[in-house]
């Protein structure tokens, strides 16, 4: 069977190699075509161009690419109907997968269309769903309470379990290597400081970052900031952070950011997944986001949450602060921060909503990849 996948985003990348990892468990002669990263090239895919040209975010950061992007939907759907596989998939990115699946359906009407990751039509854009329907078969969710708002709008749809509950976090000796390793004292809070792997994510809140830190820091002077980071934006990180009055200590290597995550007491965090990441590593945290101008004023009109958090949302609480906008501030983001480290019922209200969390994504049932990779097939034979 052949498969053509297309991935825009690390993320996932990550979800599209363990599909092709539970695919071939399951049908050991699948072949793969499509678009990826690092992660689905190892798992045997050779990707029509790179994956990086489509990581961007918001209205505004699309617009001066806008022309560049729609030239690579146009190629990739071409090369969809030239490869003629048995389906389609794409792996989050929506607004290219389902501008290349349109096109392909223009052009084969009976080609099975799959979406993995169901779009946040819970927090914004509720009509995406009955767009998506038009062209989309079948949609793999990875968020519990997504099947019913997919079934409703038309399409079929599992909850295959998210990655998170499956990864494989550091344990306490990874962690106390760390703080020795890096000459932290057992008894110094660490503080995760985590915005964002995008260029304009980590140029908007990085400075603001940085400024509630350094309020923390006269709370807890004692305290290090760990500051993972991707290849990415590195540079960047290291200009940005240059001039700060502590400089935080820069990680890049996986190993060393897993052993960050177990060590950290504290995290300040880009609104996204890596809410999960820190759940999974019962690292309390505070959510702070902002975007370009355009894009926050169309974002704030369309949003249907009061919490865009995804530790909240799964857990049905509201344990994890966030500041979202005009309210991403360094002084009530310090305030939120510091009450998590003088509070326990604030933290131990957190740490019950992570678990929750985790419970509700699927920990200590079967691998998400192994449960997406069924889902897929019993579409693709499903009757039409």
């Amino acid at each position: 069977m052949k498969i053509f996948l297309i991935a825009g985003e690390p993320s996932g990348d990550q979800l599209g190699a363990a599909l092709m990892g539970g695919l071939r468990e399951l049908l050991p002669d699948a072949r793969f075509v499509g678009i990826g990263g690092e992660a689905m090239t190892a798992q045997g895919l050779d990707s029509l161009f790179p994956m990086a040209e489509l990581s961007v975010m918001g209205i505004w950061e699309v617009l001066p690419r806008y022309r560049h992007l729609k030239r690579r939907i146009a190629e990739t759907a071409s090369r969809v109907i030239a490869e003629n596989p048995a389906v389609l998939i794409g792996i989050d990115s929506p607004d290219f997968c389902l501008r290349v699946a349109r096109a392909a359906r223009a052009q084969r009407p009976d080609l099975r269309i799959i979406h993995y990751v169901a779009p946040s039509v819970w927090a914004w854009r509720p009509g995406r769903a009955a767009k998506m329907a038009a062209v989309v078969d079948h949609v793999l969710a990875i968020l519990p309470f997504e099947p019913p708002l997919m079934r409703e709008a038309g399409m079929s749809c599992d909850f295959v379990g998210h990655p998170i509950a499956a990864a494989q976090v550091a344990g306490p000796d990874e962690a106390a290597l760390f703080r020795a390793g890096h000459g932290i004292a057992p008894e110094s809070p660490v503080v995760l400081c985590l915005p964002g792997s995008r260029g304009g994510e980590v140029a908007r809140l990085l400075p603001r970052f940085g400024q509630a830190l350094a309020e923390l820091r006269h709370h807890a002077p004692d305290m290090q900031v760990v500051l993972p980071t991707v290849p990415g934006v590195a540079g960047q990180v290291r200009h940005l952070t240059a001039q700060w009055p502590a400089r935080p200590l820069i990680v890049e290597d996986a190993d060393q950011k897993r052993a960050a995550f177990a060590a950290a007491d504290l995290a300040l965090a880009a609104s996204g997944t890596v809410s999960l990441d820190l759940a999974a590593n019962r690292v309390p945290m505070v959510i702070g986001y902002d975007m370009a101008p355009l894009s926050r004023i169309l974002v704030g009109m369309l949003l249907k949450t009061d919490t865009v958090t995804l530790v909240n949302l799964v857990s049905e609480t509201r344990a994890v602060p966030e500041f979202l906008g005009r309210d991403c501030q360094p002084a009530p983001m310090a305030g939120a921060l510091r009450r998590l480290l003088d509070d326990p019922a604030a933290r131990q209200a957190q740490l019950d909503a992570m678990d929750l969390t985790m419970d509700r994504l699927g920990k200590g049932g079967e691998a998400p990849g192994l449960r997406a990779a069924r889902s897929v097939l019993r579409a693709v034979t499903a009757p039409r």
